[in-house]
This record gives structure tokens, sequence and C-alpha cells, in this order.
């Protein structure tokens, strides 16, 4: 699966790295968006080594498709290791009041020198950054009010870098979405994969969807097995080809000579993981 990870690093990426690096002197802190359902295959290693001089807040995002409970530990997990964390959902507002305070908290002794020189209205700099389509133009979207950034539910749609004003006494430089060469844990490529940050396509799409069956019936078993009308006793013992060709049948999804539809099926399933049809499920324990 991480075998020619050059498949998933094309030139944009590498040219996003540089944008970063150059831009940084012109930022008071980062806003670093992770994943809520791969609070830890969505965090960039490179980013970290990028951005270790900046203050920074981490932002889980994508908040209502991703299990509460565990989005609520893993804030707790990164604000203990040092990093202020907010959950936020763009699409109904929920934390956008949280990610200000934790600006301000981060923010707070160059907000008190701006007060003391009587620049109190002046806006911080941020650079948002994070994976590819982790949510940071429908956040800056949020912020300001209105479509300010061009938004899709697909890797790689931003690629310039753009400042945006927002209410929040923030001016925002969204960066393109960027992975990194090489992902030295097969897992986190795969779960890149079956939330949408690597283009469906650059990896097999119905190998995605096999492992996505095993990786339900272990972190969602009621949720998977109640969505796709599954029973114990069908899915004892079965393999992720076996439980992939299990949900195909249920779905109807047959073709000539009654074999199962295998792109139809992945296209499903992962549509429906990602969308949270089959419920708010996290992939990764704090």
């Amino acid at each position: 699966m991480a075998t020619n990870p050059i498949q998933w690093f094309p030139g944009h990426m590498a040219k996003t790295r540089r944008m970063m690096k150059e831009c940084l002197p012109e930022v008071d802190l980062v806003l670093e968006l992770l994943d809520a359902r791969i609070p830890y295959s969505s965090k960039n290693p490179e980013i970290e080594k990028l951005c270790e001089q900046k203050p920074r807040v981490t932002v889980l995002t994508k908040a209502s498709l991703a299990d509460p409970d565990l989005t609520a530990r893993w804030v707790k997990k990164y604000t203990e290791s040092g990093s202020l964390t907010v959950a936020i959902d763009s699409t109904d507002n929920k934390g956008i009041g949280a990610l200000s305070d934790a600006v301000n908290t981060v923010m707070k002794e160059k907000l008190e020198r701006y007060r003391e020189k009587g620049m109190a209205t002046r806006h911080l700099r941020a650079m948002i950054v994070g994976i590819p389509n982790v949510g940071k133009s429908s956040l800056i979207n949020r912020l300001a009010g209105g479509k300010k950034a061009k938004v899709e539910d697909r890797p790689g749609v931003t690629v310039n870098k753009q400042w945006v004003p927002t209410s929040i006494g923030l001016d925002l430089l969204d960066m393109p979405g960027v992975l990194w060469p090489k992902f030295e844990d097969e897992t986190v490529g795969q779960n890149l994969a079956m939330t949408g940050a690597i283009r469906d396509g650059v990896l097999d799409t119905e190998e995605i969807a096999m492992l996505l069956c095993s990786r339900l019936m272990t972190t969602a078993p009621t949720e998977f097995m109640t969505r796709y009308k599954l029973t114990k006793e069908e899915t004892d013992g079965l393999d992720s080809y076996d439980l992939f060709e299990l949900v195909g049948r249920k779905r109807g999804f047959l073709i000539s000579g009654g074999e199962i539809n295998h792109e139809r099926t992945a296209t499903m399933l992962l549509d429906e993981f990602r969308a949270a049809v089959i419920g708010r499920i996290t992939l990764e324990l704090p």
C-alpha cells in the first residue's frame, strides 16, 4: 500500500511545502487542521517540523462525522501534550467560539502588546494548514461569513495561496493541502484513502473498501452491521474480502452470473462512510 509514495505526492505538494516555508515569516500563528475521524493519520509530520517555531492551535475538523466521545478524548490528549486543541464543524458553526478563544489564549502576549500600542483592532495573521480535503476552505468560508475560498469534497482543489479577513480578528492565509512523501505506517495511507484525503483511484478503491469493512467491524460493529443488515452468524470468521462481498450481496449489487459488482459496492461503502451515513465513526483511538 505504501510502496509507491510518489503517486500521492504530486508536484503541487512539493510546491506547497516551499510556499509554506516562504510565507511563515509573514504569519503570527499556525492553525493546523486534523480530521477528527483520523487525528493521528491526518497529522502531517512535515508541518510539525516546518511550523515548530510558530504558536499553533490544533483544530479537529469534521467533528459531526466523528464519534463525539473519542473526539473529546483526542482534544484532551493533544492539549495535554502541549498543543491547544479544539474540535469544530464548519457546516453548523460548532466550535467556532472555542477556536476564537484558543487563538486569543496562545496569542495573549502579542494581543496585549497591540493594545498597549493602541492597535487593539489590528488583525493577527494565521496560516491554515493540513492535508488535502481536511476542511480548510470550509472553515475559512465560515469565519469569513461567505464563500471566499473554493470548496469541493475532493482533495487538491486549493492550489494557490490567498489571504482572507475573518470575523474573529484573524487574517487567514489558505494553503493548498499537502501530504508527505512516504507513509512509514501502511495503516496511515489506508486511513487517508478511506476518508478521501488521497484521491480515489490513486490506491485501489476496491481494496480500500474491503479494508474499511474489516476496520468498521472492529471499531463500529453495531453501526456497520445495522446499516447493511448483517448478523453475527453471517459475519463470524469472515475476512475483509468476504465481508465486502456480503455487503454487496445484501445491497443487491449483482451482475450477470450472480457475481458481486465490486466497483459499485466499493463506491457505495466509501461514500456512505465519508458522509457518516453508517454512523459517526472515528477510526483511531487516542
